[in-house]
Formats: structure tokens, C-alpha cells, sequence
């Protein structure tokens, strides 16, 4: 009986040692609570604009790993195909999440419907798209709609009601929110302005050469009859602009052609508070934390809403300071 308890207290001492020596979670099990989310972003395009870069950089800054993410960016060059290409590429590889700033609105809803079925959360970012909205799970940007209202409010306070008001519109890529959006706006402002005529209306594609060249078309067609530029992004203001002075015009000010703008970035501004640029309506590229946080939302349980719009506001060329100029962030 001794004999059996000693083999007893023998193999309970074996035992413990083992319990005492038992190698520790493995380094992956360890870290499961700051694991990486994966986030696919499909970028309209990346150097787009000075509007869009400073966009692209605030997601690549919200959504860093120092964030607790892994981003993986797929520029599309505005090329519609291949986005959704992109996108069905993040779900082949299985992300976490799926932010998208479209080409265009249409062409969305198969290559969304995979997403759903992954159970992969799908943000749209800045633009919107012709897609159910059980497709995706919300939108975060800016009233683009909004936008073109507060620039065509400022037209019928620049000019009055017995004015002839001849308009040239440089729209963006067509097909864009931003520029569906804009010149909806406008349009609808001329059917409730008798006296308001567009003169001319091209996609400029958002750029500053392009509108540079386009502008420089319509001053030699249409000479002094213009009298109001609608361009729908910074850029291309800055090419009308630079089309109009080359060509002798004056620009902006109080009696110059009047110049309105689109999305407010900094040196735009400058030129606003130069009197180039009469109307320069806010457009809020710095999505990325606002991005960052619905995400943390999921990943916490709760539910975003559908739309998050961000604040946005319009600076006039007799009204904006170098301060508010120097506060701005972009």
C-alpha cells in the first residue's frame, strides 16, 4: 500500500512540472486582438486632381498600419472596367473591406453582389452609383447637388435679373457624381433663370490642360459673349483661366468674366482671395478618418448610416482672408 502511494505522489509531481513547463500561446494566437484589418480601396484615380491626391493620402493616412490596417490600393486610371476588375480582385482575396471611389455610377451591381455574398462590407467614398442599396453598406462625401446650388446662388447674386448671363460649363469626367451632380445643378438653374444661356458645355476630364485648350476654343467663338465661366473642379478653372489672359480677357473681380470653382483646395483658394476665382465651392477631400471610423463601427458591432455626409462651405473673392486661407488643412 506504501509502494502504491509513493507511485502516486510520483506521477502528481511528473504532472505539475509538465502544467509548469507547458510551452505559451503561439505569437499569432497572442496577437489575434491586433490583427490587421485588410482594406481593398479602389481609387478612381489616384493623381487625378489636387483634390483627389490629397484624398488618396488622407485614406492612406487614416488607414495605416500604426491605425490597425493593411491597405492595399488599386489606382484604376479612370478606367471603369478595370475597377470592377479590381474589385472582384479584393474579393478573390478575401479583404476585410472594400472602399470604392467610382469611375463611373452605372455597371456596379454584379460585381457588388459578389461582394454581398462574400460578406465583405463594401464603403463608397466620395461618389455615388446607380446600384441597390442593400449592395452596399453606406457612402460617405459631399452634396455635389449641394455643391452646384450654393455656386448658382452666387451667380444670381452677381448678376441681376435684367441681365443677359451667357455660361460656359467645363464639366467633369461625364459619367461621375461629382459632375452629375454639378451640373444638374447648374442646368436647373438656368431653366429658373430666363435671362441665363448656356453658352457652351464639354467635358474637360478634370483637367487643367484640357480645359486650358477647350477655353481657349470658345473665347475665339464666342469672344465677349461670355460672361460666366462653370467649371467644375479646380483645375480646370485654372486652365479657363489661364485661356481667358492669354487671350486678353479679364477675369473675376467685380467686372471681370465671372470664374467658378469647385473643391476649395488651398491654392485655389489663393487665387479666390486674389480675385481670380470668384466662387470656389468646398468639396472636403480628407475622407479618410471619417472612413477609418465607420469601420471601427463594424468592427464593433454597430451599424453606420447609410449616407455620412461631410460639411462643407463656399469662400467668395471679396470676402475670404489669408487666415482662413492659412487654417485650411489642404
Amino acid at each position: 500500500m506504501k509502494r502504491f502511494v509513493i507511485i502516486l505522489l510520483v506521477a502528481a509531481l511528473v504532472l505539475g512540472l509538465c502544467a509548469c513547463t507547458q510551452a505559451p500561446p503561439s505569437s499569432n494566437a497572442s496577437k489575434g486582438s491586433s490583427k490587421l484589418i485588410t482594406v481593398g480601396f479602389a481609387q478612381c484615380k489616384a493623381d487625378e486632381s489636387d483634390w483627389r491626391k490629397a484624398n488618396t493620402k488622407s485614406v492612406q493616412e487614416a488607414l495605416s498600419e500604426a491605425n490597425g490596417f493593411k491597405l492595399i490600393l488599386a489606382d484604376s486610371n479612370n478606367d471603369a472596367a478595370k475597377q470592377v476588375a479590381d474589385v472582384q480582385g479584393f474579393i478573390d482575396q478575401e479583404v476585410d473591406y472594400i472602399i470604392v471611389a467610382a469611375v463611373n455610377a452605372d455597371g456596379w451591381d454584379t460585381v457588388l453582389g459578389n461582394a454581398k455574398k462574400a460578406n465583405i462590407p463594401v464603403i463608397l467614398m466620395d461618389r455615388t452609383i446607380n446600384a441597390s442599396e442593400d449592395l452596399y453598406t453606406c457612402w460617405l462625401g459631399g452634396g455635389f447637388y449641394e455643391e452646384g446650388v450654393k455656386a448658382t446662388d452666387w451667380i444670381g447674386t452677381r448678376f441681376t435679373k435684367d441681365q443677359q448671363v451667357n455660361i460656359v460649363n467645363l464639366q467633369g469626367q461625364l459619367g461621375a457624381s461629382a459632375q452629375v451632380g454639378r451640373t444638374k445643378a447648374l442646368e436647373d438653374a438656368i431653366g429658373k433663370n430666363s435671362n441665363w444661356k448656356l453658352l457652351a458645355q464639354q467635358t474637360g476630364d478634370w483637367s487643367t490642360d484640357k480645359a486650358k485648350e477647350i477655353m481657349a476654343s470658345w473665347v475665339k467663338q464666342y469672344g465677349d459673349d461670355i460672361h460666366c465661366v462653370y467649371a467644375e473642379n479646380d483645375n480646370m478653372a485654372d486652365g479657363a483661366i489661364q485661356a481667358l489672359e492669354e487671350a486678353g480677357k479679364k477675369v473675376g473681380g467685380k467686372d471681370g468674366i465671372a470664374i467658378i470653382s469647385f473643391d476649395a483646395n488651398r491654392a485655389y483658394l489663393q487665387m479666390t482671395l486674389e480675385g481670380k476665382i470668384n466662387c470656389n465651392v468646398e468639396c472636403n477631400p480628407l475622407l479618410g478618418p471619417g472612413v477609418a471610423a465607420i469601420i471601427k463601427k463594424i468592427e464593433g458591432g454597430g451599424t453606420p448610416n447609410k449616407k455620412e455626409s461631410v460639411d462643407e462651405t463656399a469662400f467668395y473673392w471679396d470676402t475670404i482672408t489669408q487666415e482662413i486661407i492659412d487654417a485650411r488643412p489642404y
